[in-house]
């Protein structure tokens, strides 16, 4: 496997038909096919799925499914209920940390996410997983018993919360009497969630290797840790996927800062449409 993608014989088919002899063609969406996109956690540095959204909108590539964990089911959900990724990001534009999280009595976390579902609620006129226009997972850790959990059915609230709620930052989410936590504690990239449930399956890891600077601070310390964390127990999920787009470039960002939505968008467009231009370019000089 490459620095980007796995080569397999449907998907070398599909890119070389698109991209031979014009680079800048708008890629036809697979006939019979089903694009699966696997969407991974990384806080803040979640806007740049909205990037990648957008560039493969533009493209023409749209998943029949689509999986996510954290903010990166934030983005499933919102993007599956039918926003396009311009109107994700203005929604986006003016908001805080505190538009989504308020500070709670420090027992079991130090913020709640109450807010974060009562906007996706405003947002989204679907109340439960499976009433989505497109098959959306969201994934989160079962935190009773040690294990990642696939929900695809269930309020769409209370999955996402659960599925972003980091483990001493935010209070758990109880469902069903289960207590949840943040999905990447485990498999920050649900790769595993959908691979049986598609053809082509395109993977996005907005949390990269930490950046090597970090202040001596208790969050900046939480947030490195969990990014060595994502980071590390990704690797097997990247294997899954036919292409990986890697957010290299964006490790020194503070997960807690959404200040920056702008660059990060942009850096999930501009690498989602590098990586496929190099794929197709590899795919057609291999012919």
């Amino acid at each position: 496997m490459s620095q980007f993608f796995a080569l397999r014989p449907t998907l070398a088919i599909f890119v070389h038909s698109c991209f031979l002899g014009n680079m800048d063609c708008k890629i036809e969406r697979l006939r019979n096919k089903r694009i699966g996109l696997a969407l991974s956690g990384g806080g803040a540095r979640g806007f740049a799925h909205v990037g990648v959204l957008r560039a493969m909108e533009e493209l023409g590539i749209y998943p029949d499914v689509i999986a996510g964990v954290s903010a990166g089911s934030i983005a499933a959900v919102l993007y599956a209920s039918g926003m396009k990724p311009a109107a994700i990001a203005k929604e986006f534009n003016k908001a805080t940390m505190s538009d989504f999280a308020e500070m709670a009595i420090p027992q079991n976390g130090f913020f709640k996410l109450t807010k974060l579902k009562e906007f996706l609620k405003k947002h989204i006129p679907y109340a439960q997983l499976q009433e989505l226009p497109i098959e959306t997972i969201v994934c989160a850790t079962d935190f009773d018993n040690c294990c990642p959990v696939a929900f695809s059915s269930g309020q769409i609230g209370d999955c996402v919360v659960a599925s972003c709620s980091v483990p001493v930052v935010f209070k758990p989410v109880k469902i069903d009497g289960v207590t949840y936590v943040d999905g990447g504690l485990l498999r920050n990239l649900p790769a595993w969630a959908i691979r049986d449930k598609c053809d082509v399956l395109v993977g996005v890891n907005v949390s990269p290797l930490p950046g090597k600077k970090y202040k001596n601070s208790l969050l900046d310390i939480a947030a490195r840790a969990y990014d060595i964390t994502w980071r590390s127990n990704a690797n097997d999920d990247v294997e899954l996927c036919d292409i990986v787009i890697q957010l290299r470039g964006i490790g020194m960002m503070n997960m807690f800062d959404i200040k920056r939505q702008k660059v990060l968008i942009q850096s999930g467009y501009d690498e989602a449409m590098d990586v496929f231009k190099k794929y197709g370019e590899r795919i057609t000089n291999s012919k």
